[in-house]
């Protein structure tokens, strides 16, 4: 069956649905669109949804898996860090005749393109890296999220924080505190131990060859965008936008912030 949506925003209207087998795990894949491949790997939380996609699908096809463990993906427990997502997406690529894609992602997705395109660089036309997590930078250290009172989390996730409360249901809600209970599991098991990020990230990011935008919020609560400057040095052909009064939700708190995406990939 299929997981728990979160049905006050999740609209995939005009998408396409499929489901592929990933070592055993059923994976759920949506696309919508034509032309050149783009793959939009998610963050820690699908309840935002992926409406900002549209603005690409102009022109491309828009292909948005979710991760195992995440929206109407199967759960993996045998996936306890970022590495084993790295392969997961080698063999879902594989399965789906992707030789070369283009790749944006949002924070926990942003660490797992990172990871992806440092091995896998000649198969990544462009990346984009929203809010980035995975490189640890102690100057600039990111909140514990598992400690984030629920309560306060939308203060977090925008600059206005009222902007953020559109994405959670009104009263209770069990479809979608199920969907939120079972995503921070799937996190915690590759977050737990590096909260901050991998270590090791920093000394093989330079392999990333691609052209590279970092596009950051300037008041995001959870990546600070005082590392921002320490992604651009380590990343040898990036760029760096980093958006006024906009917190950690980029893509679906900026309205810029698609069009900068789709321009940076159709440049």
């Amino acid at each position: 069956m299929d997981g728990p949506v979160n049905k006050k925003i999740v609209d995939m209207s005009g998408f396409d649905r499929s489901e592929y087998v990933v070592s055993g795990v059923r994976t759920a894949v949506y696309s919508i669109g034509s032309g050149r491949p783009v793959i939009y790997l998610h963050g820690g939380g699908t309840f935002p949804g992926f409406d900002f996609v549209r603005e690409w699908a102009r022109d491309r096809r828009v292909i948005v898996p979710y991760h195992p463990g995440f929206g109407e993906s199967d759960d993996d427990p045998r996936i306890d860090d970022v590495s084993d997502y790295i392969f997961h997406y080698i063999d879902l690529f594989n399965q789906m005749g992707l030789d070369e894609v283009d790749i944006v992602a949002h924070s926990l997705g942003a660490w797992i393109a990172a990871e992806y395109a440092s091995v896998q660089a000649p198969r990544i036309g462009r990346l984009v890296l929203v809010a980035p997590n995975g490189v640890v930078i102690p100057e600039f250290p990111n909140p514990d999220s598992f400690k984030i009172p629920k309560e306060q989390l939308h203060e977090y996730l925008t600059a206005d924080p009222s902007v953020a409360l559109r994405y959670f249901p009104d009263g209770h809600d069990i479809d979608f505190l199920t969907l939120g209970f079972r995503e921070l599991t799937a996190f915690s098991r590759v977050g737990w131990e590096y909260p901050q990020g991998n270590p090791k990230l920093r000394q093989r990011i330079h392999l990333i060859t691609c052209p590279t935008l970092l596009l950051w919020g300037q008041e995001d609560r959870f990546f600070p965008v005082g590392g921002a400057k320490t992604w651009q040095e380590l990343l040898p052909k990036s760029e760096l936008r980093i958006l006024p009064k906009t917190g950690h939700l980029v893509l679906g708190e900026n309205p810029d912030a698609p069009g900068i995406v789709h321009e940076f990939l159709t440049r």
